[in-house]
């Protein structure tokens, strides 16, 4: 518990705001207020505790630490001379993190229903007071945004992560069996030629060495183990020691039973052993380095994507935008997250949309911030998404709907409010819909929410360019 001590004029001249002050102003303020003495570490506000006095920091300092996945993370400190709390004309009611003291630490105190009075006695001190929580609420919505963006970006790297790895993995996999089935084909290719083929069998057979432009028609899983069975069982009766080694690469390539006993009848009987394995081989490495090109199509997409989410190689200033292809970049940046919720995503745009003048990177913001709240309002299972894009007149309506629980009236009615929000210390801040608001309107433009049980839908109003 905080010791109370006696409190004196002399105490508030180590605090900045104070300083200069008629002594009789002075005198009042140490009327008015109590002075706190908190001993190391000690508790000085809780988080969800009301915030309902302007504290001043005599000696030792306060730090403000906020919950953030589940665990305490220092935001900022107060230090002696300064004042944090509640200030006049601040709209702060509950204290979001907890305040801590740093060493033995003395607190001035003046309560928020003090402030009336206070504007009477002193209205210069009430101006510092107020240009002190100007100065504050900016560089804490700096830092909001800062964190609002590393918060985001922290979600979208891990799809993202998740999304090179995969492919990653399948280049990895696919170039060490490549680097198997190419070291045994000098082998192979020996045993063929000792067995003297004739010109006429080793042109049929290397004509068979092609993957078909096409993928063979899907068949049924018994079928494809019936045709596996039956090609292993005719491959060991040409002699193949393993029939079923080969079968699934040869029926990959769409060669059946009818297509290869034609080549077979062209090679002697000792060849076509090493024949069918070399073709089998050969097929192999090719569909391997398909697989290798096709997974590195998807990484330089995936990197692409982030070029274009990001804008990395466009200047800062406003262009003339295609609407969609920043939703659609932004959705690529999703797709994990789509797919862990098994989101059906639908998509309603307007054929021939005109451009809109704007910063990529900032309407990229706003629609990460849209759909990433979407997401949370969603289901695990049975969630749909709908993203909508339109003209109307000299507007663009841009539409991101959920299907998710939806807003109470009395939420609905704060939710672009500045540090307004419904979820637990630590996962929000407040700031996003605030953010994506003021770059709506930088823009020229609206953003609107509305929502009933089942449909939510937040829509931006571009003007066209």
């Amino acid at each position: 518990m905080p010791h109370l001590l006696p409190l004196d004029v002399t105490a508030l001249n180590n605090i900045t705001a104070f300083q200069n002050l008629p002594a009789e102003i002075l005198t009042w303020l140490s009327q008015a207020g109590e002075l706190h003495q908190y001993m190391p570490g000690e508790v000085i506000a809780e988080a969800g505790s009301r915030a309902d006095s302007l504290m001043a920091v005599v000696a030792g300092e306060m730090h403000y630490y906020s919950q953030i996945d589940g665990r305490p993370a220092h935001v900022f400190r107060i230090e002696q001379g300064q004042v944090g709390g509640v200030l006049p004309y601040s709209r702060f009611e509950v204290y979001q993190g907890q305040v801590v003291a740093v060493g033995e630490t003395v607190v001035y105190l003046l309560s928020r229903h003090q402030f009336a009075a206070l504007e009477q006695v002193s209205p210069e001190l009430v101006q510092r007071l107020v240009s002190l929580m100007n100065d504050r609420s900016r560089d804490y919505v700096r830092s909001q945004e800062r964190d609002d963006k590393l918060r985001a970006l922290g979600k979208l790297s891990a799809g993202l992560s998740h999304e090179l790895n995969n492919p990653a993995a399948a280049i990895s996999r696919a170039s060490a069996a490549l680097a198997s089935a190419l070291q045994a084909t000098p082998l192979l290719l020996q045993g063929l030629l000792i067995a003297c083929p004739s010109e006429e069998a080793v042109a049929a057979l290397t004509a068979l060495s092609v993957l078909p432009a096409e993928a063979p028609l899907a068949l049924s899983a018994l079928e494809a183990a019936d045709r596996e069975e039956e090609l292993a069982d005719w491959l060991e009766t040409q002699g193949s020691p393993d029939g079923y080694a080969l079968a699934n690469s040869l029926l990959e390539a769409g060669l059946t039973v009818p297509t290869l006993i034609l080549v077979a009848a062209l090679l002697p009987a000792a060849a076509r052993p090493d024949a069918f394995n070399w073709l089998s081989s050969y097929l192999t490495a090719l569909r391997l380095a398909s697989d290798i090109s096709e997974a590195s199509r998807r990484i330089s997409t995936l990197v692409g994507d982030v070029k274009t989410y990001s804008h990395m190689d466009r200047a800062t200033g406003h262009e003339k935008l295609d609407i969609t292809t920043g939703l659609e970049s932004t959705l690529h940046m999703f797709d994990y997250a789509l797919r862990q919720k098994n989101v059906r995503l639908t998509r309603r745009y307007a054929p021939d949309l005109p451009l809109v003048m704007g910063q990529a990177g900032s309407l990229n913001q706003v629609w990460t911030n849209l759909i990433d709240n979407a997401l949370d309002a969603l289901p695990d299972q049975g969630g749909e998404l709908v993203l909508s894009a339109t003209r109307q007149q000299q507007l663009l309506r841009i539409g991101i709907q959920d299907n998710g629980s939806g807003i109470t009236p009395e939420v609905l009615a704060h939710i672009f409010e500045p540090f307004y929000t419904t979820k637990p210390p630590g996962q929000g801040s407040g700031q996003g819909l605030d953010i994506a608001c003021r770059i709506i309107r930088e823009h020229g433009g609206r953003l609107e929410a509305m929502s009933v049980p089942g449909r939510t839908e937040f829509v931006a109003w571009l003007p066209v360019a």
